[in-house]
């Protein structure tokens, strides 16, 4: 345990901390001396008892407003957490729904060449048997001619 020697309305104390929060304490009675003085100069001197009462329920008053903020930031934050959680998941679900789009889109494609292929081939059958019978018909028009 360290010592630190402070002073205090025109009295010096000696309090004892952890080893390493020296500086820290002190910070800390450096704003409730603070504290202290200033109500000493706007209430008068009321007494010493009455005046630490006064500085420790200001001390706790602000204490508590920043408890008050805190929770209600921590009440934002958990909001925030949950309409994230919210929108990730509505975004896992569009990317499913579209990547299934995009499957299904492509099982059209492939079926659609499918038959684009099969007409092909029909197509290209038709042609040549077009082609046969023209050849046929010129070739017995033209033994019927030479007859």
């Amino acid at each position: 345990m360290a010592n630190v020697s402070i002073k205090f309305n025109g009295k010096e104390f000696l309090l004892s901390c952890e080893d390493g929060q020296e500086e820290h304490l002190e910070e800390l009675l450096i704003q409730i001396n603070q504290k202290f003085n200033n109500l000493k100069n706007d209430l008068g001197n009321l007494g010493e008892n009455k005046l630490l009462l006064i500085t420790a329920v200001k001390v706790m008053d602000e204490y508590y407003e920043t408890y008050k903020k805190v929770e209600q930031k921590k009440k934002e934050l958990k909001n925030l957490s949950d309409k994230f959680r919210e929108l990730k998941s509505l975004i896992y679900d569009y990317k499913d729904k579209k990547e299934q789009e995009i499957n299904k889109l492509n099982e059209n494609l492939l079926e659609i060449k499918d038959q684009i292929e099969i007409n092909k081939r029909n197509y290209e059958k038709l042609i040549d048997e077009a082609a046969d019978e023209i050849t046929s018909f010129v070739e017995k028009t033209n033994l019927k001619n030479l007859s």
